[in-house]
């Protein structure tokens, strides 16, 4: 596989992928993917991982049995340390539910090198933007500002850059003129629930291929 991306094997309804769902705060693409799995797939969330204890989202998982934990930055340890500390707690968690792909769905810290070559071709992250333009946390902000008048949302696997690893699909939302952040985003929201869950069917099904 290209720049040591490894796929996710292909799953099928009966042998389905095991997903881990990584969230920050409400979790409204968590809520949208399970609804989804409602009807058998070849992929199931197996955990939901949030990075406190008190996102929202992490309801979303427990109502639907999933196990639901919130793993925050372990602040007695040293700040150079902390990160690779964190990272290496939720591995821990990854690795005891044997999770087979990582998805996620509004986790707003960025991940090390060490734990992207850890995943890496199994690593999903939707952006709000029509990557390239407008990486980072600010997109919508971003778009409004550049006067774009199309935006929209991208899918692709997680490599160690910000934003930039290898895009599988993309949906677009057009710009309208009254639009603020706000509105912006929960029309993008809407795309998004429907474009994750496309592909997540794909990747787990062996349909996608570097």
């Amino acid at each position: 596989m290209s720049d040591g991306f490894v796929l996710p094997r292909a799953g099928t309804e009966e042998d389905p992928v095991r997903l881990a769902v990584l969230i920050s705060g409400g979790g409204s693409g968590l809520a949208a993917l399970l609804r989804y799995q409602q009807t058998p797939r070849c992929h199931r969330t197996v955990l939901v991982l949030a990075d406190k204890t008190d996102a929202g989202g992490l309801q979303h998982g427990r109502g639907a049995g999933i196990k639901s934990i919130g793993v925050p930055l372990p602040m007695h340890v040293e700040k150079a340390e902390r990160r690779v500390t964190h990272e290496q707690l939720v591995d821990a968690e990854l690795e005891a539910a044997d999770v087979e792909l990582v998805v996620l769905s509004g986790y707003m810290r960025i991940l090390s090198p060490w734990f992207v070559r850890r995943w890496k071709g199994r690593l999903l992250n939707i952006h709000p933007s029509l990557l390239p333009d407008f990486p980072g946390a600010h997109a919508h902000r971003d778009a409004l500002a550049a006067g774009a008048t199309v935006t929209g949302c991208t899918v692709h696997l997680v490599d160690e850059g910000v934003d930039s690893g290898p895009i599988l699909a993309q949906m677009e939302v057009e710009v309208r003129p009254e639009d603020d952040e706000g509105a912006l985003q929960e029309r993008v929201k809407v795309v998004e629930h429907v474009v994750y869950p496309d592909v997540l069917d794909r990747i787990c099904s062996g349909l996608i291929s570097l």
